[in-house]
């Protein structure tokens, strides 16, 4: 009995905290409509905020609280809105979840830039040397019982200010009807900065009660809260009570296990990821969703792909990776080498949440399960186990879809995100075990296990030349299906999916089985992107396939375009060349890179469309002028010859590959000035799109008006008079 007590009030004390830090996501979402993915990065930075004042500066814990909680929060939440999350109005959820983890991978990356990781910083619980309150059979320490006891004040305060304060009140009316709040003359821009402040406020608070627990350590501590996802879900991210009665159920859970579950190798994992499983379950047993039907047009635009533009991007992405391979250093081939693998890894997220606009955070456990195969069923370098990995991957992938394929938008990201947590935490970390005794599993034998390269035609393909070559002619392969994909039946179908379920339903569109077929496909792809990242470390552990990575490609692929292929190879180029590039020319910016990556997927409420669009533009003019694309590619063709003969070194001639397309595209836009009218589809190219298909596969122009004129007969005098 006293074990019993004692990791009930363990249970509750964590389901205070989470409570606390729920209620803060709650209210944020329920005003705004956006899933701060940041909610637990922002208590994070609090925590550090709070240590640097209260241990480092020696402040007292009074000034210190008042400080972090009622001045700094609450100024940090109204910058969030004001600056990044108001321009996110007329984006899709996926933009809006990838500029919220966007500002995690940025916040965790700032506290690292001022905190250095590795260094021992305690943090000791609030009154930790006064002896335990005795409740008879049991104690509870003063740290718990502040915590308990903030949670009912908070819980108690949320009440009253909701149902009784006029702000409360204007806020609640807000998620009702924004449009109605205003003709009301409410504020909901006002509204919406206090609910930011609030739910800072919210977050920095329960990051100060968690801290002590775990420690300060910037990622773990942001990603540690979990369970208070798993507890906002609880109550449909709308409920404030409901919110707190999924605290305690999860607050309690996590304590009996950590008392009673057995103590074994197999269930050591389980316990640390028992708030994503507890987050996948209730997001399962959530009542279903209703199907979505589009009440707003997006601002975001994708062309439909051409053969010719799909050909042309594979030739010269295979005859780019030639080049590097012959050109580059081992050394720097194994860095620069992993663009294509993990650019494929994010190819797999075109035709799922680009096309058919389901979100999934989980993409790198996918390739890691394409990692484990190639080094278990690729020995002697099989290249069979290619083909195993794509298949074993599609299949978990299908596996896992079944569940999950009921949710949509932010519920799906979280079961994504859970399920890769799970992963992390528990599966990948599993030692050898057997499955009902009729074959044996072995993923990672509980640290890293190795990979032989793949052998062919009676070559091995052991050095990282080769390897870059392969990697880059499967990412074109892979490539050139996705936009077969996209200009054919299924794409359509995804496209239609993606625009309105609602509308698809209804007109007999079998959503389960497109839903299906996306997601095996999308896992498959990743799963050959493991496999092939795989072969180029020579050894893979869990540690390559975290969360933290996988949404790092995600917000970059979307931050590029998630709607073309070249958004994918942003994002591997991104991650694999541009940083490193950056910390070799730059050695000072090492620590600095890390808040890159969060601060481009930051600005991408700005620019839906993506970087890739607008590269694009920039070099339509370039595209259109024929001959001068002729010479830029001689060019680049003689700075190549003069590297193999070594007249020039790797700078010169990683200079001139850059030089070339710059000054080829000044020189096209002055020499065709209506050469991106042409190339844009102003002109007669691209009039092979039917009319009843221009304004949605590209922008309507005034020429297709004119056409379209035509084509009915009709004419401006007929339709306005002379005048």
């Amino acid at each position: 009995m006293d074990k019993f007590l004692t990791f009930t009030i363990v249970g509750l004390t964590l389901a205070a905290i989470y409570a606390i830090i729920a209620s803060g996501l709650v209210l944020t979402y329920t005003t705004t409509g956006i899933f701060n993915f940041a909610h637990g990065a922002a208590g994070m930075l609090a925590a550090f905020t709070y240590w640097q004042l209260r241990y480092d500066w020696g402040w007292s814990a009074p000034i210190a609280l008042f400080v972090v909680l009622l001045v700094l929060a609450p100024l940090f939440g109204v910058l969030l809105e004001t600056v990044i999350m108001r321009g996110l109005q007329g984006t899709t959820e996926t933009v809006k979840l990838v500029v919220s983890i966007s500002l995690l991978l940025f916040m965790i990356g700032l506290a690292q830039l001022i905190w250095r990781p590795g260094v021992s910083r305690p943090m000791p619980s609030f009154f930790e040397g006064r002896t335990p309150i005795d409740l008879g059979p049991t104690t509870i320490t003063w740290h718990q019982a502040i915590t308990i006891a903030v949670a009912i004040a908070v819980a108690i305060g949320l009440r009253i200010f909701l149902t009784r304060a006029r702000i409360g009140i204007a806020m609640r009316a807000a998620v009702d009807d924004r449009s109605l709040t205003m003709l009301n003359g409410a504020r909901p821009n006002r509204v919406s900065m206090l609910a930011w402040a609030l739910g800072t406020s919210l977050a920095a608070l329960g990051g100060i009660l968690i801290a002590p627990g775990p420690g300060l350590e910037a990622a773990s501590l942001s990603l540690l809260i979990v369970s208070a996802y798993a507890a906002a879900v609880f109550g449909r991210l709308r409920s404030l009570p409901m919110t707190f009665v999924g605290a305690i159920v999860v607050g309690l859970a996590e304590g009996y296990l950590a008392g009673y579950l057995p103590q074994n190798q197999y269930l050591t994992g389980f316990r640390i990821a028992s708030p994503a499983i507890i987050l996948f379950i209730v997001l399962l047993v959530l009542p279903n969703p209703r199907l979505r039907g589009r009440m707003t047009r997006s601002r975001e635009f994708f062309p439909m792909p051409t053969i010719t533009g799909g050909l042309g991007f594979a030739l010269t992405l295979v005859v780019a990776a030639v080049m590097l391979a012959t050109t580059l250093s081992d050394a720097d081939l194994i860095t620069y080498g992993r663009v294509f693998p993990i650019g494929i890894v994010a190819l797999s997220l075109v035709p799922l949440a680009g096309f058919a606009g389901q979100i999934s955070l989980c993409q790198l456990s996918f390739a890691g399960i394409g990692a484990i195969v190639m080094a278990h069923l690729g020995a002697g370098g099989d290249p069979l186990a290619l083909v195993w990995a794509v298949l074993i991957a599609a299949a978990v992938g299908a596996v896992v879809a079944l569940p999950a394929l009921r949710l949509s938008g932010i519920y799906l990201a979280l079961g994504t995100a859970a399920f890769a947590v799970i992963l992390d935490r528990w599966v990948f970390n599993l030692p050898r075990f057997e499955v009902f005794g009729l074959f044996e599993v072995n993923l990672f034998a509980g640290g890293s296990v190795a990979v032989d390269p793949i052998r062919a035609f009676g070559t091995e393909f052991d050095d990282p030349a080769s390897q870059m070559i392969i990697a880059a002619v499967a990412f074109a392969l892979v490539a050139l299906l996705v936009v077969w994909i996209r200009r054919g039946r299924l794409g359509r179908r995804l496209l239609a999916m993606k625009d309105s379920e609602a509308a698809c339903a209804t007109l007999g569109l079998n959503l389960l089985r497109t839903k299906l077929t996306v997601f095996a496909l999308s896992a498959g792809i990743a799963g050959l992107g493991g496999a092939l990242y795989a072969t180029q470390l020579t050894s893979v552990q869990p540690g390559n396939f975290e969360l933290v990575q996988s949404l790092q490609v995600f917000a970059l692929t979307v931050v590029g375009g998630i709607g073309a292929v070249g958004g994918a190879l942003f994002a591997a180029v991104s991650l694999y060349a541009f940083l490193p590039l950056l910390t070799t020319l730059w050695p000072a910016t090492v620590r600095w890179v890390g808040l890159l990556p969060g601060a481009t997927g930051i600005g991408l409420g700005r620019n839906p469309n993506g970087a890739v669009h607008e590269i694009r533009q920039g070099f339509l003019p370039l595209l259109a002028a024929r001959a001068v694309l002729t010479v830029m590619c001689v060019a680049v063709t003689g700075a190549y010859v003069l590297r193999l003969l070594d007249f020039i070194d790797n700078w010169t001639f990683v200079v001139l590959l850059i030089a070339c397309p710059v000054i080829a595209t000044i020189a096209a836009g002055l020499a065709k000035p209506r050469a991106v009218e042409v190339a844009a589809g102003h002109g007669a190219e691209l009039h092979d799109v039917p009319v009843e298909w221009r304004g949605i596969d590209r922008p309507w122009t005034e020429a297709d008006a004119e056409e379209l004129d035509r084509r009915l007969g009709l004419s401006e005098v007929e339709l306005r008079g002379v005048g």
